[in-house]
């Protein structure tokens, strides 16, 4: 089992959002190097954090498990989606989604907590220039992170 981030704008779509739809496909990434991990490395079973970024209270919310493996983002053939892509076709599609379910929501853990943690320091995360959507975290960044949730006040 491998553990992964996934960052979401709770605008759009929420780490409540996903607990009221129990399950979701993780649609709409749009960043080969993202795209790439999903369909090579997430697997049936492999836990997520939920990261809320570009908020005011940036940081990771909750947990959920990846429950179907990578398969076509329908929205890239949708001229009415925002993910459309017209150099996507079904026959060769670009983009892939996975689809997520609910575990919990977790105290939240800050950017600025985990940017300040220096068992964090190698975390995509907080390496500057790292705006992917998708990244991989570590078994020791991830019982971290929990740990860091555990003790964690609003």
């Amino acid at each position: 089992m491998a553990y992964w981030l996934l960052k979401t704008e709770p605008d759009t779509f929420s780490i409540d959002t996903l607990k009221q739809q129990k399950v979701s496909c993780w649609e709409g990434v749009r960043n080969y190097q993202a795209r790439n991990m999903m369909r090579d490395g997430m697997k049936l079973g492999d836990s997520v954090l939920i990261y809320h970024s570009s908020c005011k209270d940036v940081g990771v919310v909750g947990m959920g498990e990846v429950v179907k493996e990578a398969y076509p983002d329908h929205f890239q053939f949708d001229p009415e989606s925002p993910y459309f892509d017209p150099k996507s076709s079904p026959e060769n599609p670009r983009w892939i989604m996975v689809d997520i379910e609910y575990r919990q929501h977790l105290r939240y853990v800050s950017l600025a907590r985990i940017k300040a943690n220096p068992a964090l320091e190698d975390m995509p995360l907080v390496k500057k220039g790292s705006r992917l959507s998708i990244m991989p975290v570590t078994d020791m960044q991830w019982n971290e992170i929990l740990a860091m949730s555990a003790t964690s006040i609003r």
